[in-house]
């Protein structure tokens, strides 16, 4: 269940990743000390230190262990640890138990630390939800009341700037509504009558009464949250593989050491005190230092390689999956283009003056606030045009804007509102064109007619291209989910390269088709940076996140890129699957190396010093092995 910021800083695991590291750093210290005093003959107070550096060191790890124990009814690897370093003191080698102590110490606190860092609470999602909102009571006066109390049939008042409380349907006015926190998209929606609304978006422009279709728990708003929850809670393959083979190791040992403590006395002779050694002996060259050491110093690696090239990883299991990655999907708008309207084009009428006509239309676009208003400010501002009267100007809601000027009225919005046989007349149909290019198209009306169009378009960020074709070379199909109509959409990916586009995808529609491409490809990537993402980014195997996003993007992801570089998504799966080579060298490494103490214990030709010489060395190796990932990747 997601908890609250305040809770999760606050919660016994976030602590106990701090707590393991200090204590197996103590322990460590302990150890030198331990070994030190040691040389210098004090046998009885060096003892005394490893006896302090195993209780502090290995106390996080027993406690999980016998906990886990009692509550799976069967053994696990932090209880052969335990007993491996047990047995090695009770046969008088106390550094070697303590260093196994100290190593799986270590490293537990460090995969502890590292992989808490990808559960996040979605607490930014809920505050978008309003608490309260303006209900329409019998007699027309209306009422400050909790979204909770409302109930299907509710009218409802929604004022410009505040955010719709609950999804339903328009039922008087019309206005403007920024749609970005359901579908991502930056130019804001008409609505109007009998017109869909959803919680959480906000309304710009007019005044509007609406009437509640859904429960305030069945809104799109919560089942975005519903999706999140259960997505997260999912356990990985890789996940449920660890804890297979786990169970399985540790099973095979304990029968092996079991077995070593008395068959060898009846088959083979020994006495009882050879049989007893090497049943330790065989439990502490079995230990899993090597093998944990096989995984987290090569994923600690290459996460630090990342970072220091802009990508965050939240886990190594997330690193993991990037390799494997068969596809990927991204969001357009704030992932793929900029996220913010420019103007591409301004067509003026035959014989008019286009720098005058600009002026005209920066004096009544520079009094709004509008996204599109603002791009066109810009526009006009970057060629230089100085805004020369400040016409009165009513702003009509979802249409555009009617200004009174010093040459008379003119209008300035979309068909409906300008007149669309004007605009289809215009200058050959050119507005059709700009809209079939995917453009948004905003008109200016005098008193002779159509007076100039200008369109605006999302661009794409200029890596775009180039990040899809390093993909492409890598073998992952790109495929862009979008809430944009199907013009816009399909002129972006023709832009960017991509191999498949679908559009207008609501956060419902992008996590069916997350699993649709999952069904297919068997393992998807998801690029996203707004709210609306957030259920696809955990949905899918891996959710990348912008880190100029949303906060619920950026808890939500897998992995974030923190200088908003798509290129750096390539580069990650370069990293991934170099860990990956890496890993299962050193898996294989680190089981031949105990295979073959295993097999020299049995025919007596290593003993106990020896064979925490070939473990540690063994461990070591690994270590230095995966430490390559630190180096640059090409």
């Amino acid at each position: 269940m997601t908890t609250n910021t305040k809770e999760t800083a606050q919660s016994p695991t976030h602590w106990m990743a701090h707590l393991e590291l200090v204590a197996a750093i103590v322990s460590g210290v302990l150890i030198l000390a331990a070994w030190l005093i040691g040389k210098e003959g004090s046998t009885t107070l060096s003892i005394s230190f490893y006896i302090i550096a195993f209780l502090i060191g290995g106390f996080a790890k027993a406690k999980e262990g016998i906990e886990e124990t009692i509550a799976d009814k069967q053994l696990n690897v932090e209880m052969l640890m335990v007993f491996a370093a047990i047995g090695s003191a009770v046969i008088g080698y106390w550094a070697e138990g303590a260093i196994l102590i100290f190593i799986f110490a270590i490293s537990g606190a460090l995969e502890t630390y590292t992989l808490n860092k990808s559960h996040k609470e979605i607490s930014a999602l809920m505050e978008l939800q309003p608490e309260e909102a303006w209900l329409i009571q019998e007699d027309g006066s209306t009422a400050s009341v909790a979204t909770a109390s409302l109930s299907v049939g509710s009218k409802i008042l929604v004022k410009p700037g505040e955010r719709i409380p609950v999804d339903g349907i328009v039922i008087h006015g019309t206005t403007s509504v920024d749609m970005s926190a359901i579908n991502g998209e930056s130019v804001p929606v008409t609505k109007a009558k009998d017109d869909e609304l959803f919680a959480g978006t906000v309304n710009i422009s007019g005044a509007i009464q609406m009437e509640m279709t859904k429960p305030s728990s069945e809104t799109l708003f919560q089942k975005i949250i519903t999706l999140v929850q259960n997505a997260q809670s999912e356990k990985s393959p890789s996940q449920q593989f660890i804890e297979k083979f786990e169970g399985t190791y540790v099973k095979i040992v304990i029968f092996t050491v079991i077995a070593m403590m008395f068959l060898p006395h009846y088959l083979f002779d020994w006495d009882w005190t050879t049989t007893f050694y090497r049943a330790i002996v065989l439990l502490v060259v079995a230990s899993p230092c090597a093998l944990v050491a096989s995984i987290m110093p090569a994923t600690l690696a290459a996460v630090s390689n990342g970072a220091k090239r802009g990508v965050l990883f939240k886990g190594g299991i997330h690193l993991e999956h990037l390799g494997s990655l068969k596809a990927i999907a991204f969001d357009k708008t704030g992932t793929l283009t900029s996220g913010k309207p420019v103007v591409t084009d301004f067509i003026v009428r035959d014989n008019e003056n286009t720098e005058k006509a600009l002026a005209l239309l920066l004096s009544i676009e520079a009094q709004s606030n509008h996204p599109l208003a603002v791009a066109i400010v810009n526009y006009a501002t970057e060629q230089g045009i100085v805004q020369k009267e400040n016409p009165q100007i009513e702003d009509v809601p979802g249409y555009g804007i009617r200004a009174m000027t010093e040459s008379g009225e003119v209008l300035v919005g979309n068909p409906n509102f300008v007149g669309k046989s004007l605009i289809e007349d215009f200058n050959e149909s050119i507005v059709r064109k700009l809209s079939n290019e995917g453009k948004t198209v905003v008109s200016m009306k005098d008193a002779n007619g159509i007076l100039a169009v200008i369109a605006l378009k999302d661009t794409l960020r200029p890596e775009a291209v180039k990040a899809i074709k390093d993909l492409k070379q890598l073998g992952i199909q790109s495929i862009m989910l979008t809430g944009d109509n199907e013009n816009t959409a399909k002129t972006i990916a023709k832009e960017a390269g991509l191999d498949r586009y679908v559009a207008e995808c609501l956060p419902e529609m992008k996590v069916n088709e997350l699993k649709r491409l999952l069904s297919e490809y068997g393992e998807v990537g998801m690029v996203g940076d707004g709210i609306n993402d957030a259920p696809a980014l955990a949905t899918a195997t891996s959710g990348i996140a912008m880190g100029e996003g949303t906060d619920v993007a950026l808890e939500t992801a897998d992995v974030v890129l923190m200088q908003n570089d798509l290129t750096r998504i390539s580069y990650a799966v370069k990293v991934s699957k170099k860990m990956q080579r890496i890993v299962k060298q050193n898996v294989f490494f680190s089981v031949a190396v105990i295979a073959v103490l295993i097999i020299s214990n049995f025919m007596q030709v290593v003993d106990l010093p020896l064979g925490v010489i070939g473990h540690e060395g063994s461990t070591i190796l690994v270590i230095l092995n995966g430490l390559r990932l630190l180096n640059n990747v090409n």
